[in-house]
């Protein structure tokens, strides 16, 4: 009995420590505003001293009230990003926040958060917005949909590949997002295969996509532009 129990012990506590490191580390003090000038490397930053720590290192004049300029991207969007490089005070908290603007017929494109859940929620017009699973025991990709208005709110699962796209014609959109960590990082699905710095070789990618070099070759001509700012 008493080996079982802490065979049970050992995995519960294994458990916890899995869980507890697939996401941003828990804060051991009030606040550990981050010191970007530190010569210290470390995963996040370092404290500043506590000493040194005032008001404004919580707060940032970020005029998210303000319509944010789309017309400057490709895509029709433009995500407004509050993370720890920009407010410092966000440190070990765990937490981050977006405004994003979309153009009539604008979308944030398909792209995932490596590091991070996101909640959304529509603040002005409507939003077409889904996800995608990871691939599925039985070769699926399952893809999850919904059309969104005013006050709606929708989750996508850290790690997954989704999108927001604005349907209308002639009218913006906005919308407010919460990441579950201070850095979530982006990866935008198009930008990275067919604009990574060296390129990836057209024989890979035509072999992975199925299709004629030249189109693969076409692609990685284009500009690939980020929509944040």
């Amino acid at each position: 009995m008493a080996s079982s129990n802490f065979f049970l012990l050992t995995a519960l506590i294994a458990l916890v420590a899995t869980q507890a490191m697939a996401s941003d580390p828990s804060p051991l003090q009030d606040f550990c505003v981050a010191d970007r000038n530190s010569p210290v490397r470390v995963n996040g930053f370092p404290c500043k001293d506590a000493k040194d720590v005032n008001v404004d290192d919580f707060f940032l004049a970020a005029n998210l009230d303000k319509p944010m300029d789309t017309t400057k991207s490709k895509a029709g969007s433009n995500v407004t990003l509050i993370n720890v490089m920009k407010l410092a005070g966000l440190n070990t908290l765990g937490i981050s926040m977006a405004r994003i603007d979309y153009a009539p017929k604008g979308q944030n494109p398909p792209h995932t958060h490596p590091r991070a859940t996101e909640i959304l929620t529509v603040l002005e017009g409507t939003l077409y917005v889904g996800f995608v699973t990871s691939n599925q025991a039985n070769g699926e990709n399952k893809l999850f949909t919904k059309t969104l208005n005013k006050g709606d709110v929708f989750v996508f699962p850290q790690g997954l590949i989704h999108f927001q796209f604005n349907p209308s014609y002639d009218k913006p959109a906005v919308a407010i997002a919460a990441l579950s960590s201070q850095n979530p990082g982006a990866i935008t699905i198009a930008n990275a295969v067919f604009g990574s710095n060296p390129p990836i070789s057209d024989d890979v990618l035509a072999k992975a996509f199925q299709v004629d070099k030249k189109a693969v070759d076409w692609l990685q001509a284009q500009f690939w532009e980020n929509n944040h700012n």
